[in-house]
């Protein structure tokens, strides 16, 4: 089976028509966009390459049928790159048929440009970039669409993982909420008592006409609230521009609420229209028919019911948990999704190595609806495998 590296726009788009052949009789299946996806190979587009690297092949079979796909990358600012004890570099991007020796070809590959490179391990399927997208294999939820930036895997991609060795590092749950479930009584109670005994605290949502506020406000409670926790970097402000400045053209102000002290932001909570409830009806390649088309399902989704929003990120600086910061900034942010009209929310993805979220989530009513696995695969067999460490 022979195994070709991309190194063409020919050779590119083998890479992403596979995915909607190998699934295309699955009524569930929604594709990422083709542009978003080829922008993490860009050096250009993805500051990752300023101190990282990647490759992406494809497979074919003897008759020159793509089967399968995957990419193999890292970045030495990465924690678990640059961990001295147990470099561990990243796969991604695998489609396969079901085929064991065709997927152990690949990840094979994968392998030996990892090794080459002075990993001793390997995790995936992960992205060359932020978790907030293409992260995780779905093993459970095969039912239901995937949102936006998150793939559709059929139930043998387990298989094929756990049968070249790979373990589980990490569980990512994907949890759902009814917009209009009231929250326990106790929210708001503690929302009045916070309001008269804190009133240095103020919570709003961000403002679209000012992207530089939202970039920086961003920026600060990312870096004290999530860097340095299992292996996530510090997020540059550029970085922090970038991610405002991608997700502006289909953002909803009102589902991107934050905390403030003082006017020092102190936590977030940040959500999204669920694009893919859009993408679904436009196709993976916004050209211009496909902009034109996008727009048009846009205003037709903005006025639909039931509509769902997807939660991308929440976080507290350290410094203010434990004060109710988050219940009383949710207690605001409820009335604004209401009024806005959304009836459903999925919560991304919160790894089982952070309880407190899950606590949290659990408090508001929600349930895991999807479930996704981080592998991770040791070079050396005969080490024992420990798994990501919890958030205390």
């Amino acid at each position: 089976m022979p195994l070709v590296k991309v190194v063409d726009a020919r050779q590119a788009r083998l890479f992403h028509d596979l995915p909607a052949r190998l699934h295309r009789g699955q009524p569930v299946y929604i594709g990422p966009l083709t542009a978003e996806v080829e922008a993490v190979f860009d050096p250009i587009k993805n500051l990752n390459f300023a101190h990282g690297e990647a490759i992406r092949w494809v497979l074919t079979d003897d008759a020159g049928q793509v089967i399968g796909r995957l990419a193999a990358f890292l970045n030495r600012d990465m924690p678990a790159v640059a961990d001295a004890d147990l470099p561990t570099g990243g796969l991604g991007f695998f489609e396969c048929i079901n085929d064991q020796a065709a997927a152990n070809t690949l990840f094979d590959a994968g392998r030996e440009w990892l090794a080459a490179r002075g990993m001793q391990a390997m995790d995936g399927p992960i992205n060359f970039g932020e978790r907030d997208r293409f992260w995780g294999l779905l093993v459970d939820g095969f039912e239901l669409e995937p949102n936006y930036g998150m793939f559709w895997h059929p139930p043998y991609y387990q298989q094929l993982f756990e049968g070249y060795g790979f373990q589980l590092y990490f569980k990512q749950y994907t949890c759902w909420r009814d917009v209009d479930m009231p929250l326990h009584p106790s929210f708001g109670k503690r929302a009045e008592a916070f309001a008269a005994e804190q009133p240095a605290y103020q919570f709003r949502h961000a403002l679209k006409r000012d992207p530089e506020r939202m970039a920086r406000d961003f920026h600060h409670v990312y870096n004290l609230a999530w860097a340095n926790h299992s292996g996530v970097p510090e997020m540059s402000l550029d970085k922090a521009r970038q991610l405002v400045q991608q997700m502006r053209p289909v953002l909803d102000e009102r589902l991107l609420w934050f905390a403030y002290h003082h006017d020092e932001p102190v936590a977030f909570f940040l959500s999204l229209p669920e694009l893919n409830q859009i993408l679904k009806h436009v196709g993976p390649r916004l050209d211009l028919v496909g902009k034109l088309r996008f727009l048009w399902e846009r205003w037709r989704y903005q006025r639909r019911r039931p509509k769902k929003m997807f939660g991308v990120i929440y976080g507290v600086v350290p410094a203010h948990q434990g004060k109710n910061v988050d219940a009383v900034m949710l207690v605001h942010a409820q009335k604004a999704f209401q009024v806005a009209g959304y009836t459903d929310i999925e919560m991304n993805w919160i790894g089982d190595f952070n309880p407190r979220m899950l606590a949290t989530t659990r408090s508001i009513g929600a349930k895991i609806c999807k479930t996704h696995i981080t592998y991770r695969k040791l070079f050396d067999e005969s080490r024992p495998f420990e798994r990501c460490p919890i958030i205390r």
